[in-house]
């Protein structure tokens, strides 16, 4: 990957791609889940206990990566604790998904086992499938194969399904015996063919789903697929997004049906936003920021750890930093909540139906009360509170004098 950390743990639409495949595994509802871990893995336990934790999972060390036969064979004991069949996943395959993987386990049936296979126009390093007419007869990897097996175009996904007995049975007899010196759980498959038993196949309809990250550039690919699976699910629940082409929404965003979401616009995990709300052209809406019912940002605004009220409008070039917003505000053109002050970040609120004029600078903390307003260009300095009703204008912002009445000639 030539870049820093495990590889499972590279971010795919504000999700690092484990957390997908481990999607994968509890979608089949497994007594137990093991997960093997070699370089980084301490990471990898981290993240996983923090962000996933779930009883059934159990962490498998493999202290020298010898090959996928040899991370099973380090499951071995774990395997016999439990009855059933065993499914193979790999912690770089994201796009996998779950109606695949139910295939799968349903293609098994009475078999031995059974894989994921797929037709690809460029098999880049895949296993070969190798096949008597119809009938499955092993797998040759793309490094021990002959000129005529590399063009063969059905690859190996590398995801099983086993009976539990075949591959224990299996897993000690590997061999190193290959090009690459590995213990290759594809063995496993030709094991059982050569004993006599039977091995299914289920072929990808859409070869997207085997897409393994190995580099920088896999990464991308599958980011795509990420991304069109998201967008899709909420358009499917009642979210128009006008140009899904430009629009990037990370994993676990809510969006309340009705909203619209316009083009050029990036919403980061740890977004909610409401029903009938509208954002964008050019938002960014980053981690902790909640938009209410009814509210509405657009060109070129940010928000951050922010809360904007049902109905409030912050439409045009605005920052909008660790600020909570009532309701059925507006937060005029060129707006900036400065919210850090060079060592710390601070908060400012801002009331319902409070009018903030264009060009307004609020520094943090400070507060601008219901129905108050500010100028256009005022700067509020920190810890400025300006209460219900008053209007604030000027550099620095003080209170708009009021008219005196003119005295009674009579």
């Amino acid at each position: 990957m030539r870049s820093a950390g495990p590889k499972v743990l590279h971010s795919l639409c504000g999700r690092p791609m484990l957390g997908y495949v481990l999607d994968q595994a509890k979608a089949l509802e497994p007594a137990r889940i093991l997960v093997v871990t070699g370089h980084g893995g301490e990471q990898v336990r981290e993240w996983v206990n923090a962000a996933e934790a779930d009883e059934r999972i159990v962490f498998v060390t493999q202290a020298e990566q010898k090959g996928t036969g040899h991370a099973v064979q380090m499951c071995a004991d774990e395997i016999r604790k439990s009855a059933g069949e065993v499914v193979v996943l790999y912690g770089d395959m994201p796009l996998l998904s779950a109606e695949t993987l139910a295939r799968l386990c349903a293609a098994r049936g009475a078999s031995n086992a059974a894989a994921i296979t797929a037709i690809a126009e460029k098999p880049r390093g895949f296993g070969r499938i190798l096949r008597d007419g119809d009938a499955f007869r092993g797998i040759v990897e793309e490094k021990d194969a002959t000129d005529e097996q590399r063009a063969i175009r059905e690859v190996n996904v590398g995801v099983y399904c086993f009976d539990r007995d075949t591959l224990l049975d299996a897993l000690p007899r590997l061999s190193s015996d290959n090009a690459q010196g590995e213990l290759y759980l594809t063995d496993v498959l030709g094991m059982v063919v050569d004993g006599g038993g039977a091995v299914e196949t289920v072929t990808l309809d859409d070869p997207r789903e085997s897409i393994g990250i190995n580099t920088l550039e896999h990464l991308s690919e599958a980011r795509a697929g990420i991304q069109e699976r998201i967008l899709l699910g909420h358009m499917a629940t009642g979210v128009a997004i006008e140009d899904p082409a430009t629009t990037y929404i990370d994993h676990g965003v809510e969006i309340g049906a009705g909203s619209r979401i316009l083009p050029c616009t990036v919403i980061r995990a740890g977004v909610r936003i409401g029903a009938g709300c509208e954002v964008g052209p050019f938002t960014h809406l980053r981690v902790g920021t909640v938009l209410e019912d009814g509210a509405e940002v657009g060109n070129f605004t940010e928000a951050k750890k922010s809360i904007i009220g049902a109905g409030t409008k912050a439409k045009h070039l605005t920052y909008l930093g660790d600020v909570t917003i009532g309701a059925g505000a507006n937060i005029g053109a060129g707006t900036i909540v400065a919210n850090y002050d060079g060592t710390h970040k601070h908060k400012t609120t801002v009331g319902d139906r409070a009018f903030i004029g264009s060009g307004s600078i609020l520094i943090a903390p400070s507060h601008v009360g219901n129905d108050a307003l500010t100028g256009a260009g005022a700067v509020v300095k920190r810890n400025s509170n300006i209460p219900d009703g008053e209007a604030w204008v000027g550099v620095p912002a003080r209170p708009l004098a009021k008219k005196r009445s003119k005295p009674d000639p009579t």
